[in-house]
């Protein structure tokens, strides 16, 4: 068996597992629900307050599915019963961020400011303290779009190799490069 996929997903207190018509897993939650279709060679079922998923044969093809089935169920799982959060600090001089409602409105140094609206999925908030790094919080329930935002937020002003400036994830190491050096001749 896949070694991730035999491991079963523990459904917390108060969470909730349902196969729909189509094969679509609904997992329901403190949070909120999500909804993630399953390839029906991976049975899907509960045992014991468990989810455990099953595949039909030994094939290579199914044994990666069951992998991915099983991680994507526990993501949704811990998404519904405490959802996710990713943390970025923006590194540079005058480099802001500030959070109206639904748009992170950010200033990176361009000739412009950047309006980013985020999906409805995606709660954001910004800490602005003084000597530290202006602070972007995104939260949700959905690692899949919690991950591609935060992405494309990062890929706005990636952090550079010589002075470190740019937009990086918390306790990320951004590895510096040296830098011109002093002429040998």
């Amino acid at each position: 068996m896949s070694r991730i996929g035999k491991l079963p997903v523990e459904l917390p207190q108060g969470v909730t597992m349902n196969v729909g018509e189509g094969n679509i897993v609904t997992v329901k939650g403190p949070k909120g629900e999500l909804k993630q279709w399953v390839n029906p060679v991976i049975s899907v079922v509960t045992e014991d307050g468990n989810l455990i998923l099953k595949r039909q044969n030994d094939e290579k093809s199914q044994k990666s599915l069951h992998g991915l089935y099983r991680a994507l169920m526990a993501n949704m799982v811990k998404g519904v019963s405490e959802g996710f959060v990713k943390v970025q600090e923006l590194y540079g001089v005058g480099y802001k961020a500030e959070a109206k409602g639904n748009v992170l409105e950010l200033s990176l140094g361009y000739s412009h400011g950047i309006y980013m609206l985020m999906p409805p999925e995606v709660s954001c908030e910004t800490v602005n303290e003084r000597g530290k790094p202006p602070t972007i919080i995104l939260k949700s329930i959905n690692k899949e779009i919690l991950g591609q935002v935060a992405a494309k937020i990062r890929s706005l002003r990636p952090p550079e190799p010589y002075k470190g400036k740019g937009i990086r994830f918390k306790d990320e190491v951004v590895r510096k490069k040296a830098g011109k050096s002093a002429v040998q001749k």
